[in-house]
């Protein structure tokens, strides 16, 4: 007998792993690709000094970026290309230079092209930071065949 959810989860892997191959700007912030499955993704990013504002807090663009990341990875983990086609964030908590913020998003909906997705930015001592809402619109193309 087949793991259908199994096979899902290790398409979304391959996915993540095209995607995480091309994507420089998440790198270049310094996030890590933690975990991906069939509409799940989490990411992870240290809070460096040069992402703090003139409050000598995190800059909220930073956190928008990695949950925004998070989003990109779980809406992409069908194989179906999919980009935002709008997003809103919640900040809750500041985060501080050093602080180890993961960002976990969960595919809330999917239906046609759209699919609606809630992403979880929490830091080290899993305060909650900011909630993220992302919708989704898939393009044409796969990630991997």
């Amino acid at each position: 007998m087949i793991d259908e959810a199994a096979d899902k989860d290790a398409l979304a892997r391959a996915c993540a792993q095209a995607m995480w191959s091309e994507d420089r700007a998440s790198k270049a912030v310094g996030m890590q690709l933690e975990e991906v499955r069939a509409g799940y993704a989490r990411l992870t990013m240290r809070v460096r000094a040069d992402m703090t504002n003139g409050h000598g807090l995190c800059h909220g663009g930073y956190i928008f970026m990695l949950a925004d990341s998070t989003f990109a990875f779980a809406c992409n983990s069908h194989n179906q290309r999919a980009v935002a086609a709008g997003a809103e964030i919640h900040f809750l908590a500041p985060a501080f230079e050093n602080d180890h913020l993961s960002a976990e998003g969960v595919e809330q909906h999917l239906a046609g092209r759209t699919g609606i997705y809630d992403m979880r930015v929490t830091d080290q001592n899993g305060r909650l930071i900011a909630l993220f809402r992302g919708r989704s619109a898939t393009i044409k193309g796969q990630l991997v065949e």
